[in-house]
């Protein structure tokens, strides 16, 4: 264990964020993929100056982004050792959980009717919908009628999913969260049981018109065990956990959440935090890439979006101390190039910043993600629970 190094961490997600292919991605349909680099490739006078500063276009060639000479981070690259390419494996294996048995999904032919008729029954409303598809589409197609009739809205994806719609105004969003405690219970199961139930609440009234709101809210599976988040708390550190942090981890290991509703918001509460005094680690993740540009396969949008964020980044460095670490990672990819609407198996980077008289340059390509919480873990002097993987990075800083 080495003495602390460091009195706060920012782990900071760029959700979906991938830097190419794993090597094992063509088993998951996805050979090819590279969401970072396809991005620059499409989009136009890319400026993203202070991610290049840190390095990332010298951790990858990027089209139109050159590498610089000194970068100021150590930059690398994460493979992924779980089974899976979604938002819980990637963050439980950033705290240090393999996952094996990837979650279930209802892709190809929507929930079975065993658990959609029980649904009905315990909601009192007939469900419409129950397949896989994209959350704006359905809306479109089926708002209206959820609206008139008093159904409700039930879909998937390709991630392990049960999503639910409710109309802010006619249905409430009190009762939407009562019906998503509901699903949650039921998919407990083990023939059912998926790793996140979504509440998925909008405003309008009629086609052309739906808004899905920042009110979503997520149920998820506690991880499988404990992960860095509980060794911090329990040895008395602060975990600060912005935007979906909370719901990914059901709260397990967190002593304060923020709820974000942009990535431009969860970067500015970070903002925020960075201005105050804690110890211990600030655990950010953006999910706009994700939601709004990588499954809706918009490379432009996603573009923007990171430059949105690297302006951010801009404001929130020079707020760093010397003894303050970032870590900006991703959590899988979604190459918003690629076929379907799906995740993509991809490596994800990593860079490490701190303003201290730190090194900079290329790390060995690692792995698995659990060498973030190892990191983390090792910083502070505590111990990574049973059962947990990853090494720390720190000898190599």
């Amino acid at each position: 264990m080495n003495e602390k190094k460091y009195k706060r961490i920012f782990t900071v997600v760029i959700d979906s964020l991938g830097a190419g292919e794993m090597p094992d991605a063509s088993s998951y349909g996805d050979a090819g993929t590279d969401t970072l680099g396809h991005i620059a490739a499409n989009v136009e006078a890319f400026k993203i100056p202070n991610l290049q500063k840190l390095g990332i276009a010298n951790l990858k060639d990027l089209a139109g982004i050159a590498p610089v000479e000194k970068p100021l981070a150590y930059y690398g690259k994460l493979r992924e050792a779980s089974n899976g390419k979604d938002t819980m494996t990637g963050h439980w294996e950033m705290m240090g959980i393999e996952t094996k048995k990837p979650f279930i999904t209802f892709t190809e032919h929507g929930f079975p009717p065993e658990l959609i008729a029980e649904l009905e029954k315990r909601c009192g409303r007939k469900i419409i919908g129950n397949r896989a598809e994209s959350g704006t589409k359905i809306l479109e197609e089926l708002g209206e009628q959820e609206i008139r009739e008093g159904k409700l809205i039930v879909y998937t994806s390709a991630d392990s999913v049960l999503q639910i719609c409710g109309n802010e105004e006619t249905m409430g969003l009190e009762t939407l969260y009562h019906y998503c405690e509901i699903a949650r219970e039921l998919t407990m199961r083990d023939e059912w049981r998926v790793g996140r139930v979504i509440a998925r609440p909008y405003v309008g009234k009629k086609k052309g018109e739906f808004v899905r709101t920042s009110n979503r809210r997520d149920y998820a599976l506690k991880p499988t065990g404990p992960t860095a988040l509980n060794a911090l708390q329990e040895a008395g550190y602060d975990v600060l956990a912005v935007g979906k942090i909370h719901d990914i981890f059901d709260g397990y290991g967190i002593t304060k959440s923020l709820h974000s509703t942009s990535s431009v918001h969860g970067m500015d509460q970070t903002i925020a935090l960075a201005q105050s005094d804690f110890c211990g680690l600030c655990f950010t993740n953006l999910v706009d890439f994700d939601a709004l540009w990588g499954h809706r396969r918009n490379p432009i949008g996603y573009g923007e979006e990171i430059e949105r964020f690297d302006k951010k980044l801009g404001e929130l460095m020079p707020l760093l101390k010397k003894e303050d670490l970032l870590m900006i990672t991703a959590d899988h990819g979604n190459d918003p190039t690629y076929k379907g609407t799906d995740h993509t198996r991809e490596q994800v980077p990593l860079l490490l910043y701190s303003p201290s008289d730190q090194g900079s340059g290329r790390l060995p390509t690692q792995d698995t993600f659990a060498v973030i919480g190892a990191t983390i873990a090792d910083n502070f002097g505590v111990q990574m629970p049973a059962n947990t993987i990853g090494t720390s990075l720190l000898p190599l800083l």
